[in-house]
């Protein structure tokens, strides 16, 4: 259940919808999230009112068609899969949306079951555990007062 946030400068509907549809691929064939586990927030900074910052970090010459891939989902996935994912959405931006993978940047936060709610104000994936029966001389509530 991954939640997807994607930023990028001055990107119109189309290169938004492609760099949504890079990274959900990606999701897909490489970790194996189901198909319809599709959610995502996709933002267009317009470069005066909202921009995006960048620099040289690591010795990697980004520029302005810089995208910022923000990927939060429960924990468990191995270095090697998340090595694959970047990979991917890198290699699905150019393909779909002509981003050069240099200005793909990508970072994972993962979290636990119970921080999550997809809907009804439940907790799908940490139900509540149901109460044990508790024999009557253990509950305090049945113990006469003195």
């Amino acid at each position: 259940m991954p939640l997807v946030r994607i930023d990028a400068l001055r990107a119109d509907g189309a290169r938004l919808n492609a760099l949504g549809r890079a990274v959900h691929d990606a999701l897909v064939e490489t970790i194996g999230i189901p198909p319809d586990d599709h959610f995502q927030i996709l933002t267009s900074h317009d470069g005066t009112g909202s921009t995006l910052r960048h620099g040289t970090y690591l010795g990697v010459r980004r520029d302005d068609g810089i995208v910022y891939v923000v990927i939060t989902m429960r924990a468990g996935r191995t270095p090697d899969q998340k090595r694959a994912l970047y990979r991917r959405i890198a290699e699905l931006a150019e393909e779909y949306a002509g981003t050069e993978p240099r200005n793909v940047f990508v970072t994972v936060l993962e979290n636990a079951s119970a921080d999550w709610s997809l809907g009804h104000g439940e907790a799908q994936y940490a139900p509540a555990e149901q109460p044990r029966d508790v024999p009557p001389h253990q509950n305090c509530a049945s113990v006469p007062s003195a």
